[in-house]
């Protein structure tokens, strides 16, 4: 089974050109050449990243690059670097068809290790974990970075797309990972339509940020925790494709094994045909990324219809 990709889960793109950025110097078109990096936010470095180039049309396209971390890191803050034309990241530890020499090289949509480690859309905005939560990469852990890249422009673009972190000396004393809820397998016709998805939950953990994740049709986005037959509601809200924010929860969610996570997708279809799930911008997805500790060393997918990834 291909994981999936965020996310990227994800297919993500911004208004007519198909691209979006969340830093201030996005490059613009270019004759093929590289642009300047954008200066880092105060307190971030670099974790892992790579250049890439896209001539014009160059849709849905995936660039990769692997990077084994050289001493251990505990990450307490975490953005994309993410110049026009990068639809999404995906940030994982490298596994299965996602492990493989250091280094760039051109993937899919469905290579993904696990567990997941970080994804952003378009207009992501930085993540700050909760005090005493962070994510710990050992030493000589290898990571791995899926980037969805995306041309709609007539003339070569190009950019550098990368992870930034800020970090602390010590472990944090819970280690987060992140997983999808939602549903894989749907479709809809013209008009107004909402898809709905989730899972019971197996092992309990503390639920502190989520991460609505849905393309271009999508107007809503909803979430709720059922817990011995009552409903609480821990996101409610339309979605705008190029605010992909990340919604942190005070105070945190408990979930306990034997809950519900449900997800409601709405979406408006003017297409005039039938849409289904898929990584395209002409197709949709309907997604929540839900930002937890302890890790589990979850499926990117592990809360969806589909827990082990798309077939």
């Amino acid at each position: 089974m291909r994981q999936l990709a965020l996310l990227a889960v994800f297919v993500l793109g911004c208004g007519s050109d198909g691209g979006g950025g969340n830093t201030p110097d996005a490059p613009k078109p270019t004759d093929g050449g590289l642009p300047d990096s954008a200066p880092l936010p105060p307190g971030y470095s670099r974790l892992v990243g790579r250049t890439w180039s896209l001539p014009a049309g160059a849709t849905d396209t995936y660039r990769c690059v692997r990077f084994t971390v050289p001493t251990d890191t505990y990450v307490t803050n975490i953005v994309a670097q993410a110049p026009s034309g990068t639809h999404h990241t995906v940030l994982s530890i490298a596994a299965g068809n996602a492990a493989g020499a250091d280094g760039e090289y051109d993937c899919s949509v469905g290579t993904l290790g696990r567990p997941m480690l970080y994804a952003s859309g378009v207009g992501t905005d930085p993540l700050d974990f909760p005090a005493n939560v962070g994510l710990k990469i050992a030493a000589g852990t290898q990571i791995h970075l899926n980037l969805h890249l995306f041309n709609a422009t007539e003339q070569t673009i190009a950019g550098d797309s990368a992870i930034l972190i800020k970090t602390t000396p010590t472990q944090p004393p819970m280690l987060a990972e992140m997983v999808f809820a939602g549903q894989i397998q749907f479709g809809f016709g013209t008009g107004v339509h909402t898809v709905t998805g989730g899972c019971t939950v197996g092992t309990p953990y503390t639920l502190f940020a989520v991460w609505p994740h849905m393309h271009k049709l999508a107007t809503h986005s909803k979430l709720e925790l059922i817990h011995g037959g009552t409903t609480t509601v821990l996101h409610d809200a339309a979605y705008a494709f190029a605010e992909q924010y990340y919604y942190k929860k005070s105070p945190e969610v408990q979930v306990a094994q034997g809950d519900q996570i449900k997800v409601t997708c709405s979406y408006d279809n003017t297409t005039g045909g039938v849409v289904t799930f898929g990584d395209s911008t002409n197709q949709e997805m309907c997604f929540t990324g839900l930002y937890r500790y302890p890790t589990q060393n979850a499926s990117v997918t592990q809360c969806t219809d589909i827990p082990g990834g798309i077939p």
